[in-house]
């Protein structure tokens, strides 16, 4: 199984803040069976005290490491949001992507990885952030190659 499947992806989305968007990335985990609605929570209480917000306009809200509990299978959601939701209050940064992480033990570690490769241009950051096309997020972020 792929960590970003094709439901686990919302394009086009808004959102009233980071909190809401929280909400509905991590929404995409339940409905898909990766987390118990419990991680949502967590996924809330990382981000009170310690912003996800990467740059390039991502953000990578996850729970802590109490939430891991609630995990029931690694995975991510993409909550894409173009007009963008502020993220950082204190720099005006806004996020269009948000990436909801769930990883199992260190399964965590290609999902980050992965994110990295995908994100560290910020031209395929914004390119993600605007695209209607949902295989291409999950090529990029599955770490499939251009092309394939």
């Amino acid at each position: 199984m792929a960590i970003l499947e094709k439901n686990r992806i919302k394009l086009q989305a808004t959102a009233v803040d980071k909190q809401d968007a929280i909400r509905q990335a991590g929404a995409l985990l339940v409905e898909s069976g990766c987390v118990a609605a419990p991680y949502v929570d967590g996924m809330l209480a990382r981000e009170a005290t310690m912003s996800t917000y990467l740059g390039n306009g991502v953000s990578i809200p996850h729970g802590q490491y109490e939430n891991r509990e609630h995990i029931k299978q690694t995975g991510i959601s993409v909550l894409q949001i173009p007009a963008g939701v502020l993220w950082e209050d204190d720099d005006d940064e806004l996020a269009y992507l948000i990436i909801g992480i769930a990883a199992n033990s260190d399964e965590h570690v290609t999902v980050l990885s992965n994110l990295a490769e995908a994100i560290e241009d910020p031209d395929m950051a914004d390119e993600l952030a605007q695209t209607n096309d949902v295989d291409l997020i999950m090529r990029c972020l599955n770490g499939v190659p251009d092309g394939v």
